[in-house]
């Protein structure tokens, strides 16, 4: 027979062995954690953002590199235009955050639930793929306009003043159509990268925590090795999908033409770009997305952490 406790026994208990989060209370951390990690480094590296868009839609002129760039943008329109499209990155990331590492951490967990824990942990490349993938596509659902509002600010510094404006402004002007031009390229483009830098991230813990016991870790190693996993996922991400992200950027930059469909200006986009085009901007992007990827598993681990969500699904070996 058990012997009986008083409140302040099962107190000190549960303090000592809190109960995990299940459900919404946990995915809904997860999303919020998501948002602010990816809110946070896509605001911050607006700049750089700002710069690597010129060099795709007009590599003639910004044809100097990423330092050569900025040099070009604030000689030519001030310091000011490199803070362009800040108020529709800060948003549309923080909306597609929340469903990215939301929606991974959910997929995962059904994909357990539907293969079984020893099935899914052997063939757990294949669920991490099929679960970034999955998460991807609603999440883009939500970036899309943002994206499409921001990538006109950037290549039009004089179409308006902020996200409000041009929001507003192309929905106006061009329909909501407009907002999901660039939804097929998004996807080509989103897709690809997520999937590369869910696994690659996965993979390159998983090698690093072998030698090194997570439940032993500080939690300054922890968010180390969340950095330069994160550093190695994005630089093999952004190769990935730098094709894509080149032909988002040109068929943002204007409205097609009359009757003109988005397969048809995808097409012509590609055959004007060819394979060296496709990758004008590299230099730019290597470093943007090396870095946020980088800082995005670090935060993403830190904010988990500090909202309690730790009953997160983890299927390495």
């Amino acid at each position: 027979m058990a012997a009986p406790t008083t409140p302040k026994i099962d107190a000190a208990i549960q303090e000592i062995a809190p109960q995990k989060l299940s459900g919404v209370q946990l995915y809904s951390r997860f999303a919020l954690a998501g948002a602010v990690c990816c809110s946070v480094t896509h605001g911050a590296l607006t700049p750089v953002d700002v710069v690597k868009t010129r060099i795709q839609l007009d590599p003639v002129k910004f044809n100097k590199g990423l330092i050569g760039g900025f040099r070009q943008v604030v000689q030519s329109e001030g310091a000011g235009a490199l803070l362009t499209g800040f108020g529709p990155t800060a948003a549309g990331y923080f909306l597609q955050g929340a469903f990215k590492f939301g929606g991974y951490e959910l997929f995962k967990q059904q994909s357990i639930n539907i293969l079984g824990y020893e099935t899914a942990s052997n063939n757990r490349t294949a669920v991490y793929l099929a679960s970034s993938a999955l998460a991807e596509f609603f999440a883009d659902i939500a970036l899309c306009p943002l994206e499409a509002t921001r990538i006109r600010l950037v290549s039009e510094p004089t179409y308006a003043s902020g996200l409000i404006g041009g929001f507003g402004k192309m929905l106006k002007n061009e329909g909501i159509g407009a907002f999901y031009a660039g939804f097929g390229p998004i996807l080509f483009k989103q897709v690809p990268y997520t999937m590369a830098k869910f696994v690659v991230y996965e993979k390159v813990s998983e090698a690093i925590y072998q030698s090194v016991d997570k439940k032993t870790a500080s939690d300054g190693l922890q968010t180390c090795i969340n950095l330069g996993s994160g550093l190695i996922a994005g630089l093999a991400a952004a190769v990935v999908s730098q094709p894509a992200d080149t032909m988002l950027s040109k068929i943002n930059k204007t409205k097609g033409l009359p009757g003109e469909g988005t397969t048809s200006r995808l097409i012509k986009i590609a055959k004007e770009l060819g394979f060296r085009g496709s990758y004008a901007g590299i230099g730019a992007r290597l470093f943007m997305v090396g870095t946020l990827t980088a800082g995005q598993f670090a935060i993403y681990g830190d904010v988990k952490k500090a909202l309690g969500a730790t009953g997160g699904v983890e299927i390495s070996k």
